[in-house]
């Protein structure tokens, strides 16, 4: 099994910059894809970015040119540098690990993100 442990959340302003980071613990050797979810208030959560084993990278269309994903295999560790933030980027990030079939199967605890304009 996996565990996933985010942190480098915060309150910034608009136009200002955070970066997320993800330790995986346990069977890290087994996690194919990792990426960040997000989830606003009142709203289902979605796909932010992720990373796979194969060097494929997918970012949602509003984050594109704004954030990026990066991740290091050995350590089992993921972080998302997140640019430009807009309020509309105000939600709880998840950190994930994603199977075969495209699907979150293990998710963070979560760490809050608040952009205010």
């Amino acid at each position: 099994q996996v565990q996933l442990v985010e942190s480098g959340g915060g309150l910034v302003q608009s136009g200002e910059s955070l970066r997320l980071s993800c330790v995986a613990s346990g069977s890290i050797g087994s996690i194919k894809t990792m990426g960040w979810y997000r989830q606003a208030p009142g709203k289902e959560r979605e796909v932010v970015a992720y990373t796979t084993s194969s060097g494929f990278t997918y970012y949602a269309d509003d984050v594109k040119g704004r954030f990026e994903i990066a991740r290091d295999y050995d350590r089992g560790t993921t972080f998302l540098q997140m640019n430009n933030l807009k309020p509309e980027d105000t939600a709880m990030y998840y950190c994930v690990t994603l199977n075969g079939l495209g699907y979150a199967d293990t998710w963070g605890q979560g760490t809050q993100v608040s952009v205010s304009s």
